[in-house]
This record gives structure tokens, C-alpha cells and sequence, in this order.
């Protein structure tokens, strides 16, 4: 408790899309468990998913006018030196009103000017860095926070060492006892337990070549006996909902995105996924046999670089993006069919599992204050 008695006070910056708003939550969650009277704020990027999503989770948000620099020439990019000096005018001006004792950076752009404002009035900081490869808004603040939780080892390259803290990347509590849903879980998604069930995940915004490959695949794969829970991202959808109409009887469910992951966890046999950080955390939590596909599309290609961390340790397969079309659904039958190789990469993804990350992080927060 700070000195004057009012209950802490934290704010939580960062965003754009799912891989950094989940961890940012779950932080939240786990302050809120050790200090039920907190007061939390996120500050996020206006129009990005932060500004739903965290209001669901029950949070408040308030929005900075920042994006990103495109890799072109576009008007966003003229406007980027305004954007940036607006919005370090923004983050002064709510640290000043709301007085937080710490902040926390899970990056995205939004943590850039908050994190910059926060640390120029020497406000305890804290940053977290999901993946595998360091993403530049971290890279920039790593000199000016006072401790940097990384999900991965050998992260030297990017972050001073001494700064350094092996954490894992924090994921929703439910994901953790999924193994425990499988019948409410084949029940929710209307499946028979007979049948083994493959589960695709593209990111929460989907992933066109997976989506290309599995919708080229649907007729192998029912007639090989399995189930499929086919989230699909809202812009491939209406396409995923036709096609998987005559398959219905078969066990193929299509979704724009999937609220119970953890029923999804539950009830799936292997899975297909990108490789983005939240989603391998999920994987090493639940412990499933899994084929990941790293997006192309993402700075320093991450992606390729958290997938070979599993690689190396036998507890993932790969499939490249470019490879998808033709080796995907063939690889993942593959792996439906060999029970022995099912158990090898889900004994070995089990021990990359940190089930008590957000619990590790709030620690590191708390002796910053403390």
C-alpha cells in the first residue's frame, strides 16, 4: 500500500492485436488477485482491437492518436512526427491525473509515448516482451525501464541482461485446466467423442493460407475420419461457412473467432496455428501435438523464430507459409495418425509450459514499487 493509504495505482499500455492485449489482461487479472482494490487504466492506440477488447475484460481504457510506420510512403507516415508528439503530450497529461505508482509496456504502439512519458518522470516501469525476436517499441524503451520479463531465453541480443527476467508470456487461467473439459468441450462444439478432432487457429485475425489450405483439404480430411473446429478470422468467414455446409454432418464447424478457447484446447486432438507468442504459450499450457505455420507477415518474421524455439525441442511441427498449399493438411493427417509422435510433442511442450507467468510478472512489478 503507498504511503498515503489509497490503493495502488498501475497503468497498462500496449496493443493492436490479440498476442499483446491477452498478456495485458491476464497481468491485470493477477494485480487485481493480490490487490483486489487496485485501480488499473490501459492506454491503447484509438480505432485498434485494445479499444474493444479490454472493455470487455471489464477494464478502462482510454485511446493515444499513434500507429505504426509503414514499410511505403503513405499519409500516415507524414502525419507519424505529429502522432508521436501528440501523444507524448496525451501520456503526460494522464500519468499527471491519474498518478500511477507503475506502468507496465506489453508492447504495440500505444507503449511507446505512455512508457516514454512515464520514465521521463521516473514512474517505475516495467515491459514485457512476448516473443522470441524483441519488437521495436521494446527494443527503444529497454534503456529507460527499470526491468524487462521475457518469455524466451538468449534475449541478450535485444535487452541489457541485468534488466533481464525469464517470465513467459502470462495467458487467460482457463486455458490451464482445459484437459479437464474434454466432454463439455465436444458437448459445446457439437462433436462426437468417438472421433478425433483437429483444431485451426489463425491468430484473432485470421490467416489466409491456412484458411486456402484447409478449405482445399475439407474432403481429405472428413474422409480420413476426423473432426475439425475451423476458426477462420472474420474476413474468410462467409466463404468457411459454405463451404463447411455439406461437411456439417461430419464434424466441421466454422467460426469467425472463438470465445472459449479453452473448450477449444479441450476438445482438440492436434492443432494447426500460427506461431504468433499468445497462441504458442496456449500450446505449451495445454499441451497439445501441434503443426504451426508462421505468418510471413510480421517484423523480423517472429513468428519463424517462436516456432523453431519449439522445433529445436521437438515439440512442434513446421510447415513454412509458402509450403502450406501443398504439405499442410497432408502433415497434420500425418500427426493424427501417429499416436507416438502425438505423445512425444506433447510430453516435450508440456515442460516449455510457465504456468505462473503472470503471478512471476506482478512480483517484478510489486518490487519496483516496493
Amino acid at each position: 500500500m503507498p504511503d498515503n493509504n489509497r490503493p495502488y495505482r498501475f497503468i497498462i499500455s500496449g496493443g493492436g492485436t490479440g498476442g499483446h492485449i491477452y498478456p495485458a489482461v491476464a497481468i491485470a487479472n493477477q494485480i487485481k488477485v493480490i490487490y483486489p482494490d487496485a485501480e488499473i487504466l490501459f492506454v491503447g492506440a484509438i480505432g485498434r482491437m485494445e479499444m474493444t477488447r479490454v472493455p470487455e475484460a471489464g477494464y478502462k481504457i482510454v485511446g493515444l492518436w499513434i500507429s505504426g510506420l509503414q514499410r511505403r510512403l503513405t499519409l500516415d507516415n507524414l502525419s507519424f512526427p505529429l502522432k508521436v508528439i501528440s501523444s507524448i503530450r496525451a501520456s503526460h497529461q494522464i500519468i499527471k491525473d491519474f498518478k500511477p505508482d507503475a506502468v507496465v509496456g506489453v508492447g504495440g504502439y500505444a507503449s511507446g509515448p505512455l512508457l516514454y512519458a512515464a520514465t521521463s518522470r521516473k514512474i517505475p516501469a516495467l515491459i514485457q516482451e512476448q516473443n522470441s525476436y524483441a519488437g521495436i517499441t521494446n527494443k527503444l524503451l529497454a534503456k529507460r525501464v527499470n526491468k524487462i520479463c521475457v518469455a524466451y531465453n538468449n534475449m541478450q541480443a535485444f535487452f541489457p541482461a541485468d534488466k533481464m527476467v525469464l517470465t513467459g508470456n502470462p495467458v487467460r487461467k482457463d486455458i490451464m485446466d482445459s484437459h479437464e473439459k474434454r466432454e463439455e468441450a465436444l458437448q459445446h462444439f457439437g462433436l462426437t467423442s468417438g472421433k478425433k478432432t483437429i483444431l485451426v487457429i489463425g491468430g484473432s485475425l485470421g490467416a489466409r493460407t491456412i484458411n486456402q489450405s484447409i478449405a482445399a483439404g475439407l474432403e481429405q480430411i472428413t474422409k480420413a475420419g476426423y473432426q475439425l473446429i475451423w476458426q477462420t478470422g472474420r474476413m474468410f468467414y462467409p466463404q468457411a461457412q459454405e463451404l463447411a455446409k455439406p461437411y456439417a454432418e461430419m464434424g466441421v464447424r466454422a467460426y469467425d473467432f472463438i470465445k472459449r478457447m479453452d473448450l477449444a484446447y479441450a476438445a482438440a486432438d492436434i492443432v494447426i496455428s500460427r506461431a504468433g507468442a499468445l497462441s504458442i504459450s496456449e500450446l505449451c499450457l495445454a499441451g497439445k501435438p501441434s503443426v504451426l505455420v508462421p505468418s510471413p507477415n510480421v517484423a523480423e518474421d517472429h513468428q519463424t523464430k517462436n516456432a523453431m524455439a519449439l522445433v529445436q525441442e521437438h515439440a512442434a511441427i513446421l510447415v513454412r507459409d509458402q509450403e502450406a498449399s501443398q504439405k499442410l493438411v497432408q502433415t497434420a493427417l500425418g500427426l493424427a495418425q501417429n499416436e507416438q509422435e502425438q505423445k512425444r510433442l506433447s510430453e516435450n511442450i508440456l515442460k516449455l509450459a510457465r504456468p505462473n507467468a503472470a503471478a512471476d510478472i506482478v512480483n517484478e512489478l510489486i518490487k519496483l514499487i516496493k
